[in-house]
């Protein structure tokens, strides 16, 4: 195992101090997605955060493709395109899906963990098996590593 790595929703993000975001562990240990960090460009230290961005290819739309497959038409929890909400929920599992099944291709594959304090994303995070922490479960991991 090479560890465990996390990918951040932008409300897990914004919790952040401003000193936490710019620490050796959060630079070493955690990415956003593409879709996060545009949602993020308001922060003062956006700039120094792009350095974290789990960039949107080609494996990342495939499973895009899967998680948007798993949301009922009906259901606006996950995303709502007409009220520009969630727009990088559906992005942020996609990303941990493409990560996990790129662990799975190593000897010692890395462990990926959503950090998110919204419930759709975790209820459909745990539907697709994939592991979440709330942004008060990572604030524990960042006293531990930090």
């Amino acid at each position: 195992m090479m560890g465990t790595f996390y990918l951040l929703d932008n409300n897990a993000l914004t919790r952040l101090t401003p000193e936490q975001r710019s620490s050796a562990f959060v630079h070493e240990q955690c990415r956003l997605p593409s879709e996060v960090l545009h949602e993020a460009r308001f922060l003062p230290d956006v700039d120094s955060l792009r350095a974290l961005e789990y960039s949107t290819d080609e494996g990342v739309l495939l499973h895009l493709a899967a998680v948007l497959q798993c949301v009922p038409a009906d259901d606006t929890t996950l995303i709502d395109l007409y009220a520009n909400l969630g727009n990088a929920d559906p992005m942020l599992l996609a990303c941990a899906l493409d990560a996990m099944a790129e662990a799975e291709l190593g000897l010692f594959g890395a462990e990926w963990v959503v950090v998110s304090n919204d419930r759709a994303v975790v209820t459909l995070a745990g539907d697709l098996g994939v592991p979440t922490l709330s942004s008060d479960e990572f604030s524990l991991v960042l006293i531990e590593e930090g």
